[in-house]
């Protein structure tokens, strides 16, 4: 695909794989193990620029795209699935930030989220609000002094115990629909904020995924994302627009990861005196395998480039690369470890990880099924711009 990426972003792959192969595969399984966060890990990208990818350079970035962001994430995926959410999760916590945050938030927030010194997630689900965002219960209501008390509580909040800063949706107008949410800025330290439960998970495991509790939170008007109330659920939409494209590169760096070792495997497995790379039925499933991932990773880049672009429908297009990369990936390493036999479904060889991370980007930041709706709903809405065809279908006269 390096027809596809300008050389920018190939240096920028280059610099994102040296730090993957040297820090990153040598721990992956020590931490899923452990389930604990890699601090040394986070250390290890701070240290080569590449928590800055997508930072504008006036806030001490790099300036790079949705398409930078991607590459990044699918070189560590390919390597270690939670290090490639760790890394990714930081972006869908400071979108909403970089769309629609004030000058102020910006240069407050923005610069030491480019270095790694502080780290920032993304709460909107709840335990009843989860494909359903509009069910948001989290309370934000006027304190009589000009800011807020917010009281709820927030479910899978991906690396939100970890983070100093989250990006929080709340109900600030429960009598309206379209401007029901309102997006906050919220730190660690303020009083009333108190991380919850701790989910114990299948994969991902070196990303802390939990409950976030606010009883009685108070925060001033400069709290308020863009310091306007009313216009959470835009910008919630806005910002997984633009972030889909990375779990969609997430899913597919674990299949290319799963894949490069069901690769070696199967030239080194000995079966009936030969390898089992030789036989038929084998290198189909590699073939198939093989030609999945470069399909979603053309999917990908072609959607990233379009947020990238300013692209206006930018909806159908995420929803797209997202549920096909991440089903892909599911896929890819489910047979992975089928080409391992019985050695990859013990912890001791590397793919049943890679099987285990997949699982999720099928579930987070939209459903698969969720995502198929959108797209869907999309093109019956094109499907007006096609009414010209209608006159080469004919259609009985009892059917009209």
């Amino acid at each position: 695909m390096e027809h596809l990426l300008p050389k920018s972003t190939l240096a920028l792959r280059e610099r994102a794989r040296e730090v993957a192969r040297k820090f990153v595969l040598p721990n992956a399984w020590k931490y899923d193990r452990l389930q604990e966060y890699p601090w040394e890990i986070k250390q290890a990208l701070a240290d080569a620029g590449l928590m800055k990818v997508w930072i504008p350079k006036e806030y001490g970035g790099e300036g790079g795209g949705v398409l930078d962001l991607c590459v990044v994430v699918e070189e560590l995926s390919r390597c270690c699935g939670g290090t490639g959410v760790l890394f990714a999760v930081n972006a869908l916590g400071s979108f909403p930030i970089l769309i629609a945050g004030t000058d102020e938030q910006k240069q407050k927030h923005l610069p030491p989220i480019a270095t790694g010194e502080k780290l920032i997630a993304f709460g909107l689900s709840e335990k009843n609000a989860g494909s359903d965002a509009g069910g948001i219960q989290c309370r934000a209501e006027p304190d009589g002094e000009g800011g807020y008390v917010i009281n709820g509580e927030k479910k899978w909040n991906t690396n939100g115990p970890a983070a100093d800063l989250n990006t929080i949706f709340a109900v600030t107008d429960p009598a309206s629909k379209s401007r029901r949410l309102s997006a906050f800025l919220l730190e660690k330290e303020m009083e009333g904020y108190k991380v919850g439960y701790i989910e114990d998970k299948m994969g991902i495991r070196c990303v802390p995924v939990g409950e976030l509790e606010f009883n009685n939170c108070r925060v001033g008007t400069e709290h308020l994302l863009g310091g306007k109330p009313g216009l959470g659920f835009k910008h919630a939409m806005m910002t997984l627009d633009r972030a889909r494209p990375g779990v969609a590169a997430q899913a597919m760096g674990l299949a290319q990861g799963a894949l490069d070792f069901a690769l070696v495997y199967a030239t080194q497995r000995q079966q009936f005196g030969k390898p089992i790379s030789s036989f038929q039925m084998v290198q189909k499933m590699l073939a198939d395998m093989a030609t999945k991932v470069e399909a979603a990773r053309a999917l990908i880049y072609s959607a990233a480039k379009a947020v990238d672009a300013g692209a206006t429908n930018l909806t159908k297009y995420a929803a797209m690369c997202k549920f096909y990369a991440t089903d892909v990936a599911m896929e890819v390493t489910t047979n992975a470890v089928q080409v391992f036999g019985g050695y990859g479904y013990m912890r001791d060889y590397p793919v049943e990880k890679y099987m285990r991370d997949a699982k999720i980007t099928q579930i987070y930041e939209g459903t698969n099924q969720i995502q198929r709706l959108v797209v869907a709903r999309n093109l019956i809405k094109e499907a007006a711009e096609l009414s010209d065809l209608a006159e080469y279908i004919p259609i009985p006269e009892h059917l009209r």
